[in-house]
């Protein structure tokens, strides 16, 4: 899921904006200046798809990750069937080292890339980068509260029409959980779907440790996104992983939970509904490494 917004802590980090346009050449316009025609798809439908990262500062400067979001961008443009004309990946490569190459030593940022049907030509193409926000810091800092609320969904295979593996615009339901994630008193929310098993954060992934294994729910069928984080974390933390359906009352029994994303990390999840989960945090340091791709501290 995409990450949230707040106050920033620049960094000396200066927010700027490259459009892409025919041959995918990227021309850099105002942060604050207009780059979609009122009939945008993406902005009257939220029809496109885009991908959040996190960027170092050099040197040299990188963006974490960059070929898996690459990876996942593009399939959720064949998902989408966007029109002809869209960015090639090297061009998307390119684009980001315009944006990276101002970027402060030891300054950390938020890269997007975004794509929308456009406003019936090609596909409208931005790369953006940002400073993070405080909000996400804090979250690395101190972890968060959660709230289970209800999806209303059920596994449905084969449906390739409910997108559930493309990072799509339209965030409405998501950022409303997260306003009644705020109403109860809590920091983030946890989707479960019809049968009470958890699935997914409105922009993160959820991922537990228990029996001496991280677990996942599974994504096929499920509308759960899969996770670059994730990927990156499963692989790198020394220990068996599995995609695992866990129902929402379990959740307080695992030895550790974690919310999963591009530029937050690997976030502590410190309660659900109010009762307190186990802790671990030698474990949360060593995954917040492997998220941020930082050396272990």
């Amino acid at each position: 899921m995409g990450e949230g917004t707040g106050g920033d802590e620049d960094g000396g980090v200066r927010p700027r904006t490259l459009v892409l346009g025919a041959g995918g050449r990227g021309v850099e316009v105002p942060w604050d200046a207009p780059v979609a025609g009122a009939d945008d798809a993406g902005l009257a439908r939220g029809d496109g798809c885009f991908e959040t990262l996190l960027a170092h500062g050099g040197p040299p400067a990188r963006a974490v990750r960059l070929a898996a979001h690459l990876d996942r961008l593009e399939g959720s443009a064949r998902a989408l069937e966007l029109p002809a004309g869209a960015p090639a990946r090297a061009d998307w490569q390119r684009a980001t080292g315009t944006l990276l190459a101002g970027l402060p030593a030891g300054a950390q940022a938020v890269l997007r890339l975004t794509l929308t049907r456009g406003s019936g030509g090609p596909p409208l193409a931005l790369a953006t980068l940002r400073p993070v926000p405080a909000a996400l810091l804090a979250a690395r800092r101190d972890g968060v509260r959660a709230v289970v609320l209800a999806r209303g969904t059920a596994t449905t295979p084969h449906a390739p029409w409910l997108l559930g593996t493309v990072k799509a615009l339209s965030y409405a339901v998501h950022t409303a959980a997260l306003r009644e994630a705020a109403r109860r008193g809590a920091d983030d929310a946890l989707f479960a779907d019809a049968d009470g098993c958890l699935l997914e954060a409105p922009t993160a992934t959820l991922a537990w440790l228990a029996d001496g294994r991280l677990h996942t729910p599974p994504t096929g069928g499920t509308g759960v996104l899969p996770g670059t984080t994730w990927e990156a974390v499963a692989a790198g933390a020394g220990l068996p992983s599995a995609r695992t359906r866990l129902p929402a009352d379990a959740l307080p029994g695992v030895d550790g939970a974690w919310l999963l994303s591009s530029v937050r990390g690997a976030v502590e999840v410190l309660a659900v509904d109010g009762r307190p989960l186990r802790r671990a945090p030698g474990l949360t340091a060593r995954l917040q490494a492997l998220a941020l791709d930082l050396p272990p501290s």
